[in-house]
């Protein structure tokens, strides 16, 4: 009996008849047009406003890319491109060593 022949002849575990782990579970309950999962895909607003050198004094633009923990956003939440994304990285780090932005947030902690 061949590999393919057993696997037909017996039941997923994870409930399908073409199994694995990724084809066959599906949830019952709902079309899936019914949810909407990201809407629109991000645009880089860098690429967007056509600037090519990220400004380490831009502060009302760099203060986006900055959380309010002080951590840089990731591109994923924000939508920059990966040549902006490095570009902003090192702006807001010479941004922050002329005191510009500052390293982290100002909340006390408790």
């Amino acid at each position: 009996m061949t590999d393919s022949q057993n696997t037909e002849s017996r039941p997923s575990r994870f409930g399908g008849a073409q199994g694995g782990a990724r084809g066959g579970a599906r949830r019952s309950g709902g079309s899936s047009s019914s949810r909407s999962f990201g809407g629109r895909r991000k645009v880089c607003q860098y690429c967007a406003d056509n600037i090519r050198h990220v400004d380490y004094k831009d502060l009302a633009r760099l203060r986006r890319h900055v959380g309010e923990r002080g951590k840089i956003e990731p591109r994923r939440k924000l939508g920059t491109c990966a040549r902006h994304q490095r570009s902003v990285t090192v702006a807001i780090k010479r941004a922050r060593y002329i005191a510009l932005l500052p390293f982290t947030s100002s909340a006390p902690r408790g």
